[in-house]
This record gives C-alpha cells, sequence and structure tokens, in this order.
C-alpha cells in the first residue's frame, strides 16, 4: 500500500505541474490582454517566470524554505543531541537517508519537512515542540515528518509552492501596473463591446489566480497529512505518541515565525485559523478528525 502511494505521488507531482502550469500561462495571457493588448506577450512572460520559480524551488528547496521560516540549521549532534538522534533512528526505521536538521526559535509547537526527494530532504522543528513534547510525542512527530519524506510529499509540496510563489509575483506585478495606470495602454481599444467583456474576463482570472492555487495546494496538504499521520504509525508503533502530540499542538498559540506561503507544509496549522466554511480553505484537515483516525489504528 505504501509503495503504491508513494508511485501515486509521482504521478500527481506530473499532474500539479500541468495543472499550475495552465494556471500560470492563462495568468500570463490575462496579464497581456490587459496591458498590452497580446495574450501571447503575457504568456511568455508567465511562462519564464514560472520556469525560474521552478529551477530556483527544485535545486534550492530546503534553503528557500528554511529561510522564509527563521530556521537555523543544526550541523552536530551535539546541538541537539535528542532531536538528533530521534531523526537519525526515524530516517534508519524509515529507511531514508539522514535528512539535515533544522529549529526555529518559536515557542508554538510545530515542525515541518521540504526538500525536492529524500537525499535532499530537511525536517525542521520548532524550540516549543521540543520543550512541550516529551520523546513519545516528539518521535511521533519526527515519525510523520519523515513519512512525509519517503512518501515523496516534500516534492509535491516544493513544487506547488513554488508555482503559487510564482502565480503571487505575476498579480502582484498586475496590481502595482494597475497602480502605475499600466493599463491606459489599451484606452484606444477599450470603446468596442469586444474589448471590455475580454478585460473583465481577464481582471477576473488575474484577482481568482491566486485563489484557485491557494485551494489546490490545500488540498494537496489535507490529503497528505492523513497519510503521514498513518505512516508515522507504521515507523513508531505506537499511535498514543502522535495522538498525544496532535492535542498538544492543537492547544497552544499561534507561531511568530512561520512564512504564510509555507503553512502548508507544517504538521498543524501554524496559525490556528478556524474556518466557518468547511475545509475548502483550510490547510490541514482537523485535529480532531486525524486524532480519530489514529485512534481506530
Amino acid at each position: 500500500m505504501l509503495y503504491e502511494q508513494i508511485a501515486s505521488n509521482k504521478r500527481r507531482t506530473w499532474v500539479v505541474m500541468f495543472g499550475f502550469g495552465l494556471l500560470v500561462l492563462a495568468l500570463g495571457a490575462a496579464l497581456g490582454d490587459v496591458f498590452w493588448a497580446n495574450w501571447v506577450s503575457g504568456t511568455v512572460i508567465a511562462a519564464v517566470v514560472a520556469v525560474v520559480y521552478m529551477a530556483i524551488m527544485i535545486s534550492q528547496s530546503t534553503n528557500v524554505v528554511m529561510s522564509m521560516n527563521h530556521a537555523k540549521e543544526i550541523t552536530s549532534v551535539d546541538q541537539a543531541p535528542q532531536l538528533w538522534h530521534m531523526i537519525e533512528d526515524m530516517a534508519m526505521v524509515g529507511k531514508v537517508p539522514m535528512p539535515r536538521v533544522f529549529i526555529i526559535n518559536d515557542p508554538s509547537p510545530n515542525a515541518f519537512a521540504t526538500g525536492n526527494d529524500p537525499e535532499h530532504a530537511a525536517v525542521a522543528v520548532t524550540t516549543g515542540i521540543m520543550d512541550r513534547l516529551d520523546r513519545e510525542e516528539l518521535e511521533g512527530v519526527i515519525g510523520h515528518e519523515i513519512s512525509h519524506v519517503r512518501n515523496y510529499d516534500i516534492r509535491l509540496q516544493t513544487i506547488a509552492l513554488a508555482l503559487s510563489a510564482a502565480i503571487g509575483l505575476l498579480v502582484s506585478f498586475a496590481n502595482n501596473w494597475f497602480w502605475w495606470g499600466g493599463s491606459r495602454r489599451r484606452s484606444d481599444d477599450r470603446d468596442s463591446g469586444g474589448n471590455v467583456i475580454g478585460i473583465v474576463i481577464s481582471i477576473l482570472l488575474i484577482i481568482l489566480a491566486p485563489l484557485a492555487a491557494s485551494i489546490a495546494q490545500m488540498a494537496l496538504s489535507r490529503n497528505r497529512e492523513y497519510l503521514a499521520d498513518a505512516s508515522s504509525v507504521e515507523l513508531t508503533r505506537n499511535p498514543q505518541g502522535l495522538i498525544n502530540a496532535l492535542r498538544k499542538i492543537d492547544d497552544s498559540q499561534p507561531m511568530q515565525a512561520a512564512d504564510p506561503n509555507s503553512s502548508a507544509l507544517y504538521i498543524g496549522d501554524p496559525f490556528k485559523n478556524k474556518k466557518k466554511m468547511g475545509d475548502l480553505f483550510a490547510t490541514h484537515p482537523p485535529i480532531a478528525d486525524r486524532i480519530a483516525r489514529l485512534e481506530k489504528m
């Protein structure tokens, strides 16, 4: 079952790349249509931006994400012996290379894994999770993050994060261009009804593209959390450790150092957003649901 899921994640990587790629190109076409009356130019610019972001994130995803979250690397066992040995042990049980280890100076308990593949993975934990969780609970969390590594969830989320960032940059460009009156280049064309309709559709796409990207990224994150919880129990043979850890993570204050663009990577929502419109805009499945599933194992 696990190996089938890994293969499924690899296939989903290409699906995510294709879907996000279409969204980026559509957004570029909308920008070109609004500002230059030439959707081809906008599409080319958007494609270049997406390729650059993909190249940066795939080659340097760990460094980029850790920098975004103000994480400091631990390079020797002497700096955090218990954490180092626990990650080393879980990596050995999970049959993946030892990931790089990072610590985030934040009192809220949380953790995440990132990277392009198991050979280039990293695990980050907050100082809060090291202070508040006992050994069994922390082991459950580390098992969860190592499961993200071996299930190739980290690659899927890295690609989604890169393309979401590219979309954000393009939308920011559009907002700045509007502010400086760049859209006036098409002022002569707006008298035509057809052009007005085209512009309205393009503007709607520019507005809705970040929302669509966020929903896709959040849906991916929610699905992967359930699998990582189950895989953690497979590694630790102790569901109660992760259950208690999730309760402590849920019963805590929001993080101060977390980056909003990478919030979906964390084991628990770092901002403690309580959604009232269902799970569509939630980065994580409800803790109560995750605990309920673990209690049945």
